[in-house]
């Protein structure tokens, strides 16, 4: 029997990718369009042309038909993934009013939407007033309200980026249930949009009837129309099935099926998550995600900036492997990967906080790096990086385990850090676990496409999909040695930074304040 292929679409922060997957999960070709990340008209601002994110995607379409025309032919659905947390604001025929908003914003209100009586009260009660305020005060839909009313008073539909390009390619206000993962009023314990006069319907004020219609994973979203076939090569009628987010589908796509696997995405927000038939909160009122499989959940912890770290460090201090990476055709990522070996674990005490953007719980946090000495280098510092983001998710896999009651027996690893050995054998090293990769690094468009199949009925279940799909690969082993060098600095010295810098970091906070609000006079 001729083997059936899927067009999975992962659309991220600073790329978009098209790739064809056959139905034992072999990545049969691939086209990548890079861009630029987001602009920032103002301070903490980050925003794109959301029309930016689907001339792209119908640029890497065309090329993969160019490219690939035999398995292009082939396609029998699509499936798309994409980045998180990103708000798109449409007009009534469909069309963006301003730039997008993406996960990487840090604008806020200065008063938040006022909530209705009963849910402020429920809020003091349970002790989730202040997160609501923050959250409140940080979604986009509620500064565009207050802050761009003209904007407001024209927007028919509030979407995340995957449901604006699955508008694009099937003319539908239609989304998976396991992409809301953003500012939006969602369940994710009942996979519904809240009552307005619930506390979630009253953090995210958001009227339903501007929201998407939502659909399951595995189910069809709806078909390829004539516009989008014109712009995208794809064929008129071909079914877009739903699939998930893009860390979700990262780890489906790396084969974690139960809680005893930890799922790490080392892209441009790293992340750990599992799966898990059960709901709890990792962190207090911070909810797990709807997984990709019906019934199931993503308890997640974040580092919010995670491995765009790598890219500022590339533009700030590795001119020298810039250059000689032109001249080799390499990246210069693949050059300072080379160079980790030259640097010993812990980075002869160099100990990076990766907090170049702060997450919700800790607003006031800011990156630091400590224990410099004549001896450091910048390929040091990069280590340091590295290390750095690892201690981060070490934290995270404790807290999630302390819910879990057990400890993880591996670690799966995909995104774009998972391609290098080096960096896999550290995270081996940090957490003292067994690390593997699965067939490809592109674990998103596999998970993505893990949905198609299922949707298409070439598996029944997911379990079934994942197993027939996910070939682990690459095993990297925890060396004992360097495991100890690890704790001692984690325990010792690591998990100490943020609570003795915190009052630091909170005064630093109010003097930069007073700083812009003088400047802004």
């Amino acid at each position: 029997m001729e083997s059936k292929v899927v067009l999975s679409i992962d659309c991220g922060t600073q790329s978009v990718r098209a790739m064809l997957f056959n139905q034992k999960g072999e990545l049969l070709d691939k086209v990548k369009q890079s861009f630029q990340p987001y602009t920032s008209p103002q301070l903490d601002w980050a925003e794109q042309d959301a029309d930016q994110y689907w001339e792209n995607l119908c640029e890497v379409t065309r090329g993969l038909q160019k490219q690939s025309p035999e398995n292009f032919a082939k396609i029998e659905a699509v499936t798309l993934t994409t980045q998180r947390d990103t708000a798109v604001f449409l007009d009534h025929r469909g069309r963006p009013l301003r730039p997008a908003v993406i996960w990487m914003d840090q604008r806020k209100l200065k008063e938040p939407l006022p909530f209705n009586k009963t849910q402020a009260l429920a809020l003091r009660l349970t002790g989730m007033r202040e997160t609501a305020i923050l959250y409140n005060r940080n979604c986009p839909a509620h500064w565009v309200k207050k802050m761009e009313p003209e904007i407001w008073e024209q927007t028919h539909r509030v979407l995340l980026l995957s449901g604006y390009l699955l508008y694009r390619l099937t003319g539908r206000y239609r989304d998976s249930d396991a992409a809301q993962a953003g500012k939006v009023p969602f369940n994710h314990k009942t996979r519904k949009w809240e009552p307005r006069f619930s506390i979630k319907g009253q953090i995210f004020q958001i009227p339903k009837e501007m929201l998407p219609e939502l659909i399951e994973p595995g189910q069809k979203i709806g078909e390829i129309t004539e516009a989008a076939a014109l712009e995208t090569t794809m064929p008129v009628g071909l079914p877009v099935i739903a699939s998930a987010s893009d860390k979700g589908c990262e780890t489906i796509g790396s084969g974690c099926m139960d809680d005893t696997t930890a799922s790490i995405s080392l892209g441009s927000q790293a992340s750990i998550q599992t799966t898990t038939k059960r709901y709890f909160e990792p962190l207090r009122f911070i909810p797990p995600f709807a997984a990709m499989i019906p019934g199931q959940f993503n308890p997640e912890i974040q580092v919010y900036k995670g491995y765009w770290m790598i890219s500022w460090f590339e533009r700030e201090f590795a001119e020298v492997e810039t250059q000689e990476a032109k001249e080799l055709g390499v990246t210069p990522e693949s050059l300072l990967n080379k160079r980790l070996a030259a640097v010993p674990a812990g980075s002869d005490g160099l100990i990076l906080q990766p907090l170049w953007g702060a997450g919700v719980k800790k607003p006031e946090a800011r990156g630091s790096i400590l224990g410099f000495n004549d001896q450091h280098t910048r390929i040091h510092i990069y280590r340091a990086i590295i290390e750095g983001i690892g201690y981060a998710l070490l934290e995270g896999a404790e807290q999630i385990e302390k819910k879990l009651g057990h400890s993880f027996t591996s670690v799966a690893i995909s995104g774009g850090g998972s391609q290098s050995d080096a960096i896999c054998q550290i995270t081996a090293n940090l957490f003292n676990l067994p690390v593997y990769r699965v067939q490809t690094h592109e674990t998103s468009g596999l998970g993505a496409a893990i949905s198609g199949f299922v949707g298409l009925g070439v598996y029944k279940t997911f379990e079934e999909a994942i197993a027939q799909m996910v070939q682990k690969t690459d095993w990297f082993e925890p060396d004992p040695k360097e495991a100890k060098i690890y704790r001692l600095l984690y325990q010792r010295i690591y998990q100490n930074i943020y609570k003795r810098l915190k009052p630091l970091y909170k005064e630093l906070r109010q003097i930069m304040k007073e700083i812009n609000d003088e400047q802004s006079v």
